[in-house]
């Protein structure tokens, strides 16, 4: 960098003395040079083209070593300008639910615009989140599924995302342990407040758009199962061998974070799921507030289904089995698009998730439409060896629909 700075002075200052002879500011028999005035506006052109050369070339190496460190990739400083810009002029999305399947969506609609809100349950009381919510008194809402957005929407930080997603094994106290979940405990502690923490990791990940819990209050999720029995706990919910009739958390109606009914208010579109219907989606939908922003936004409002289903949770469910679990929660429409998977796994894989409980979501399209919803049926399943959604498939089919939405209106 310092030899370019170097070449850039010794550019202009061969100009300048160019700038000099061509305007004929010396007088030529004070000056070294001897020739005349014509002789002088020559040389000086030919100064000010070689120190304008020399400033150019010196100013290109500069911007070239400054992208080579910003962008170590090799990625064309012009192609990420353009990206970065398109991203920003993108439409306002604003997504609610939790567990694998919304941190999967982040990663497809991250591509696609940077005003992404992302509203994730904090009703987990399992896990590396449930062990820490209950060990420190500074914790009172557990990390786990914020964390996962965070790290969905990180900016292509491959060895910071292993970082936060570390899991420890090796035995000990931090057996289990996420260390992702852990710095958002100790930033809590540090800032005395979790959405400030949330805030600042966010920082440390420069993820695209930001991550919203629903509420700031303690809460607990009880279900109220088909034999009569109330479970309290997320982790106790999906382990009881009764069904689900219905889930509430405990207390009532938490006040809900201003900033996540601001965004649902103000969003272009808002996709509810997917995830796990009661444990991950139906909770956001519970604070105080959200159906109401739900059902007052201007928003293309969407519901992404599940792909499979969630063992102890929605078994042999179909896809108007999860809209039919939603209402009977709330007293409004909170959507008007259904999106389902229409591409079956291959038997290899449908075999292994079968051995644990899961099965397909059968899209019971007809049902739906009779419900009332719109359904949209694609071939959303991704390519890979596991029965979800393709981030970028199911981003296409969300943006697509709000595109004819807004030509419609036009």
């Amino acid at each position: 960098m310092k030899r370019w700075f170097a070449l850039i002075l010794v550019g202009i200052g061969i100009a300048a003395i160019g700038a000099v002879l061509v305007l004929n500011l010396f007088a030529y028999e004070l000056t070294v040079y001897s020739g005349g005035p014509v002789q002088a506006s020559i040389l000086g052109t030919l100064c000010i083209a070689v120190g304008l050369l020399m400033v150019v070339m010196a100013v290109r190496q500069v911007v070239r070593s400054v992208a080579q460190a910003l962008l170590p990739d090799e990625h064309e400083l012009v192609d990420v300008m353009l990206t970065r810009r398109r991203r920003a002029m993108g439409p306002v999305i604003v997504t609610i639910g939790g567990g694998t399947g919304l941190s999967y969506l982040l990663r497809g609609l991250k591509k696609r615009t940077t005003n992404l809100t992302a509203i994730a349950t904090v009703s987990d009381d399992g896990g590396s989140s449930g062990r820490l919510t209950r060990g420190l008194s500074t914790l009172n809402l557990p990390p786990g599924d914020i964390r996962n957005c965070l790290v969905a929407l990180a900016d292509e930080e491959p060895l910071m995302t292993q970082l936060l997603q570390y899991r420890f094994n090796g035995g000990g106290e931090l057996e289990g342990h996420n260390l992702g979940n852990l710095l958002i405990a100790a930033l809590t502690d540090i800032t005395g407040d979790f959405e400030l923490a949330v805030k600042e990791t966010s920082r440390v990940l420069a993820i695209r758009g930001r991550v919203l819990p629903p509420t700031l209050e303690t809460v607990e999720l009880w279900a109220q199962m088909a034999d009569g029995s109330q479970v309290r706990g997320e982790t106790a919910i999906v382990d009881a061998p009764a069904a689900i009739e219905y889930v509430y958390l405990d207390p009532p109606a938490p006040a809900a974070v201003p900033e996540a009914l601001e965004a649902i208010e103000e969003a272009d579109i808002v996709v509810i799921g997917p995830g796990s219907t009661y444990t991950s989606v139906i909770p956001n939908l519970l604070v105080q507030g959200v159906t109401d922003a739900l059902a007052n936004t201007s928003a293309l409002r969407l519901f992404a289904c599940n792909v499979m289903t969630q063992p102890g949770e929605t078994d042999e469910f179909k896809a108007s089995d999860h809209l039919a679990a939603i209402e009977k929660h709330v007293d409004m429409a909170l959507f008007e698009y259904v999106i389902v998977n229409t591409r079956r796994p291959a038997q290899d894989i449908l075999g292994r998730y079968s051995a644990v409980g899961a099965d397909f979501v059968e899209p019971d399209v007809a049902t739906i439409a009779r419900m009332g919803y719109i359904p949209v049926e694609a071939r959303l399943l991704s390519d890979d060896d596991w029965a979800r959604h393709d981030p970028d498939k199911l981003t296409e089919v969300i943006v697509r629909l709000a595109d004819e939405e807004r030509q419609m209106g036009l």
